[in-house]
């Protein structure tokens, strides 16, 4: 909030879930949902349920070893097999939002009926609480599968938010932590590009927004490429805010849109990275 933050993009659940004997329990959450939400004074936040599995282990939610973790159970994917733990979450997720803006999201959605499970749910735990709080449902864009079906997920959700690290990974087929492959893996490759294109085609199409998160909303040569994608949230580290917010403020909306459509007819990531927005100087957002 110091820094100019107009809210929480993306609160990290998994962190309440770490270094821990046990899951929190439902008060437990509801206290620290709470309490961050009093720090906002009324700002939204968006709180992503638990997202393990893959590089996130827990001691205590032991999953069978997988050939491929990052292909295996991960996300939204350990909710609906542990739905207790699901279930715990998202009533302690709407109590806080009694008092508060918060919106949930769920991670590493790539089918619908993933979506509709979750929704299910949602809705099962709103009976069970009586709570009627409104509560904005939306998923992580993180599988190709997804973008692809952008259209047809924005009957489902009210928010998009493209997690552009493992939406990376998974596109280009390279483990962003791998020691080789790494520097390869970047969210400005076309294809890229184009994926995050098409989500926000498909989400505007039915009045749908989209927010960016992960190391690419915090990139300034990226920054103005989201821009002009048409995308309508940047979520960044804490430090990031004010340079992101600089960098949006100094750009002309018709300069980033045509940037962005440079960038799409671009063959390699290094094109993209060598094309130039112009400034346009101080705009008055008045």
């Amino acid at each position: 909030v110091q820094l100019g933050g107009e809210g929480v993009g993306l609160l990290r659940s998994e962190f309440l879930y770490m270094d821990r004997a046990s899951a929190p329990t439902e008060d437990e959450q509801f206290a620290i949902y709470a309490a961050i939400a009093k720090v906002l004074e009324g700002r939204p936040m968006i709180i992503r349920t638990l997202d393990v599995g893959g590089d996130k282990p827990l001691s205590y939610l032991p999953l069978p070893r997988e050939e491929n973790p990052f292909l295996g159970m991960r996300g939204i994917r350990v909710g609906l097999d542990r739905p207790e733990l699901l279930r715990t979450q998202l009533r302690a997720i709407l109590r806080a939002a009694v008092d508060a803006r918060l919106r949930v999201m769920f991670p590493m959605v790539a089918t619908l009926e993933e979506i509709r499970a979750a929704k299910g749910m949602l809705a099962e735990e709103r009976e069970r609480t009586g709570i009627q709080a409104a509560l904005e449902i939306g998923i992580m864009v993180e599988v190709p599968a997804t973008a692809v079906m952008a259209a047809q997920f924005a009957h489902e959700v009210d928010f998009f938010s493209v997690g552009t690290n493992d939406l990376t990974q998974y596109t280009l087929a390279m483990d962003r932590g791998h020691p080789k492959l790494a520097p390869q893996a970047d969210a400005m490759n076309p294809a890229v590009l184009r994926l995050i294109a098409q989500t926000v085609e498909g989400a505007h199409a039915e009045g749908r927004w989209v927010g960016i998160c992960g190391g690419m909303a915090s990139d300034p040569q990226a920054v103005p490429i989201l821009v002009g994608l048409g995308d309508d949230e940047l979520s960044v580290s804490v430090p990031s805010i004010p340079s992101v917010k600089a960098e949006v403020r100094a750009r002309a909306l018709a300069n980033c849109q045509a940037l962005a459509q440079q960038a799409l007819t671009q063959d390699t990531a290094a094109g993209v990275r060598a094309l130039h927005v112009p400034e346009a100087g101080i705009v008055d957002y008045r």
